[in-house]
């Protein structure tokens, strides 16, 4: 590929944009879904990987696990370069588009999925097996823990105000937004739509239905996804492998890329096995 040509990747991915990387690796920005969805092609060979950055966060993180990699780096619905969606998505239904997206690669992919990412790897790799060949998760939340600090007692009382009919949508919104968490309060009202209904998933009935091998990649110090979250995913999943990163946290993209991009490699040779 020539730096600044254009070209169309896969069949359903039309390039919009070229350069440079580090090094002589080529980097296209391709659209999909009729420009629902944007990803960077890094390599040149066919692709092979795909990456899933976490919540509020864009492809870039996963710039280092993904070097040298024939890969596609998505910016999801609502980040980057990616434009939000209609209404409000759960995470079946980015699953669903990332799989209209990769659906036209000649091969199953390994998935790598960060955080938020994560949670849309599982749902595609449970949804639709034929498309993924192995899965690298860190810092996910798979498993809903109950919250340490109860809500504020106001907003508690809001709730229950708000389930019984006493208490308007327009009225409880306003009240998410003020006892909310900073993700809640940064988001446009599209997004936080997302945000509520994602962060009361939970994926136990996933992972068992997940065949292909996965390898877990974790901050012993993650306090958003903790450790004990991954262990017990573990005993979910057919095949799984687990690595604790000593004093990691839950940015692991961004602190121990290069034991992402070993976990991804060891899931490419035993998919080409």
């Amino acid at each position: 590929m020539v730096p600044g040509s254009r070209s169309q990747v896969a069949g359903r991915g039309s390039t919009i944009a070229s350069g440079e990387s580090q090094g002589s690796e080529s980097t296209l920005l391709v659209s999909f879904c009729e420009g629902r969805l944007f990803a960077e092609r890094t390599g040149v060979a066919p692709v092979e990987v795909v990456g899933l950055h976490g919540w509020a966060r864009t492809r870039d993180d996963l710039a280092g696990p993904l070097a040298g990699l024939n890969a596609l780096a998505f910016d999801l619905p609502g980040f980057g370069a990616s434009p939000e969606p209609p209404d409000a998505f759960d995470s079946r239904a980015y699953a669903s588009l990332i799989a209209e997206a990769i659906a036209g690669l000649d091969r199953p992919q390994v998935l790598l999925g960060h955080s938020f990412g994560g949670r849309v790897a599982v749902r595609l790799a449970a949804s639709r097996p034929e498309l993924v060949c192995g899965l690298v998760l860190t810092g996910v939340p798979l498993i809903r823990r109950k919250p340490g600090v109860s809500p504020a007692w106001p907003f508690r009382a809001a709730r229950w105000g708000h389930r019984h009919g006493l208490i308007s949508a327009a009225r409880m919104d306003k009240l998410r937004y003020r006892y909310g968490s900073q993700d809640y309060r940064r988001a446009s009202e599209v997004m936080r739509g997302t945000l509520v209904r994602v962060v009361n998933e939970s994926y136990e009935e996933d992972l068992p239905r997940i065949k292909c091998p996965v390898e877990l990649v974790w901050g012993s110090d993650d306090t958003a996804a903790p450790l004990e979250v991954a262990r017990q995913a573990c005993g979910l999943l057919h095949d799984a492998r687990l690595q604790v990163i000593d004093d990691g946290g839950h940015m692991t993209p961004l602190s121990a890329p290069e034991a992402l991009r070993a976990s991804v490699l060891r899931l490419l040779q035993v998919s080409a096995a």
